[in-house]
């Protein structure tokens, strides 16, 4: 990989894209994908989100209205699954891990559509791919 971010739709799926390429290539343990926060969205005191990918799983923390967001977008990827949903009584939040057994392509459509649908980014957001 020669450029970790982009903040235009073709441009960012084409950077997923990549970076699952990378990961896959490199055997690494995991690629992490992340955005920017956006206060509006996210909160006074919360991270931005991120996502990450290893061993064919989607991995991601969400909120209880988020997991229902994302639940909302699987319907249009039913080659993915709710693998696992964790719930620590000390977390406000879900971890989900999506199993997600697809081409590099629809696993970088998926994870767009995962901060635009999911996390409510804008289309022009920017992400980067923080580890690959």
């Amino acid at each position: 990989m020669t450029r970790f971010d982009a903040d235009e739709p073709t441009e960012r799926r084409k950077l997923f894209a990549e970076a699952v390429a990378a990961h896959r290539t490199r055997a690494s343990p995991f690629l992490t994908i992340e955005v920017d926060r956006d206060p509006d969205i996210d909160g006074e005191d919360e991270p931005a989100p991120w996502v990450q990918f290893a061993d064919q799983t989607f991995n991601m923390d969400v909120t209880d209205a988020e997991l229902d967001r994302a639940k909302s977008l699987l319907s249009e990827f039913p080659e993915f699954r709710i693998d696992q949903m964790e719930s620590p009584e000390e977390a406000e939040g879900t971890n989900l891990r999506i199993t997600a057994r697809s081409d590099a392509n629809r696993l970088a459509a998926f994870a767009d559509r995962v901060f635009l649908d999911v996390y409510g980014r804008d289309d022009d957001y920017r992400a980067w791919v923080a580890a690959v």
